[in-house]
């Protein structure tokens, strides 16, 4: 980058962070200047034509100023408990469902402005592998190790994401998952599997952890958190001091030590444990290292609760709970759920997970997301449209041998048409 551009590029993103004028720009540019994610700062140079890339849609275009909490209010008071089903929002969501796949369950909740808060249920209560949806138990483990560390100061624990870099080693080992590589010295940008060696913010294996939804980011996050509780105010340690943590500490003080990290917070938010409990690392070393306890699964249920807590403010707190949702905040390449066209315009909070496996079968070819001995596929969102209507909605599903990305997206944009009426 040359060097007057560049220098003229920080005194703008520094003005925009001192004034208000950040509330009619994009959520990527201000978004870069609070957390150093470097993705971020590729997207909004693309904004201004400064860069090549592909412009993410209208809805992902928000001001951080315009990521808020909805429900911190009397409503989020009445939102404690779930309220009754509302009959004819029931009916309509069980249309969509009589020649679909019987495992299709649901939780969905509507809070548009001005209108009643309404609740529509299906087979909600029925367990699934959660798969990368658990990285979201992460995230608010990690908001949570950070609150311990530094109780009523949000700014330390974003300059702590900010400062401490991690690097990649053994703990990554595998992932296929792609994450976004941006040098803003040189403009290059790449998109390639984490490898041994890349050096990251916390900050951004946060995001390359629920943004590109990378197995490596997890565990290096999950670690991180470990190391947290473990080494307390004189986090973060030496390399040796780590090696040597994880080398002596007993492997069972090891495994109930990360689920309680993980799981501990959602059960202060009122999330029973079969509603929703993560149990192992999502790498094969980092399994190794940190012996799993009692599985993952959770249920339509039990995540809606998550998402109700996070617009209330309940996630740790009000401060972790917006910062939860800005990193869920749809920036980068829309997919399944979140990839109906319906929602273009709309700003959508999002997780997804996929879970499959095939078997040899006359007449079928097994692909991505269409498995035929498990296909489960489970999407989070919140969705936000600029006419006020707003709803959250958990669709999980294991429907063999379709195209559940696919499938997922249909349903986006039904459910999307029954709550514009």
């Amino acid at each position: 980058m040359h060097f007057w551009r560049k220098k003229w590029l920080w005194i703008f993103i520094s003005l925009l962070l001192s004034t208000d004028a950040t509330a009619a720009l994009n959520y990527p540019i201000d978004g870069y200047g609070l957390t150093g994610i470097r993705r971020l700062l590729r997207l909004a140079l693309i904004l201004e034509g400064e860069v090549k890339g592909t412009l993410p849609p209208a809805g992902a275009q928000k001001s951080i100023n315009e990521i808020t909490l909805q429900l911190t209010g009397e409503r989020g008071v009445q939102l404690a408990a779930l309220p009754p089903v509302d009959p004819v929002l029931q009916s309509e969501i069980e249309r969509l469902f009589p020649n679909r796949d019987e495992s299709y369950s649901l939780a969905l909740l509507e809070i548009s402005e001005d209108r009643p808060v309404r609740l529509a249920l299906r087979q909600a209560d029925r367990q699934f592998p959660p798969g990368s949806v658990g990285k979201l138990a992460i995230a608010a483990g990690l908001f949570s190790e950070l609150a311990r560390l530094f109780p009523g100061d949000p700014e330390q624990r974003r300059e702590l994401l900010k400062s401490r870099m991690v690097t990649a080693d053994k703990w990554i080992e595998y992932d296929s998952h792609e994450i976004p590589i941006f040098d803003p010295e040189t403009n290059k940008f790449i998109s390639r599997p984490p490898k041994s060696g890349d050096t990251f913010s916390l900050y951004e294996w946060t995001d390359h952890m629920l943004s590109a939804s990378a197995n490596a980011a997890a565990s290096i996050v999950w670690k991180e958190l470990i190391l947290m509780r473990g080494f307390g105010p004189a986090y973060p340690p030496s390399y040796e001091q780590e090696k040597n943590y994880f080398d002596t500490t007993p492997k069972t003080e090891l495994r109930d030590l990360a689920a309680s990290i993980v799981n501990d917070p959602l059960r202060a938010i009122g999330i029973a444990q079969r509603d929703w409990q993560l149990g192992s690392f999502f790498t094969k070393a980092g399994q190794k290292i940190v012996p799993g306890a009692g599985g993952s699964f959770g249920t339509p249920t039990g995540l809606l609760q998550f998402l109700i807590a996070v617009e209330r403010g309940m996630v740790v707190d009000a401060w972790s709970s917006l910062e939860i949702k800005r990193l869920m905040y749809m920036t980068a390449r829309r997919i399944r759920y979140a990839s109906s066209p319906r929602l273009n315009n709309a700003a959508v909070y999002f997780k997804s997970g996929s879970q499959y496996s095939c078997k040899q079968e006359e007449g079928f070819t097994c692909g991505k997301y269409m498995g035929n001995v498990e296909n489960y596929m489970n999407s989070v969102a919140i969705v936000e449209h600029d006419d006020g209507r707003a709803y959250m909605v958990v669709l999980m599903s294991n429907v063999l041998r379709k195209n559940s990305a696919v499938e997922h997206q249909s349903l986006a944009t039904f459910i999307d048409k029954i709550l514009s009426n």
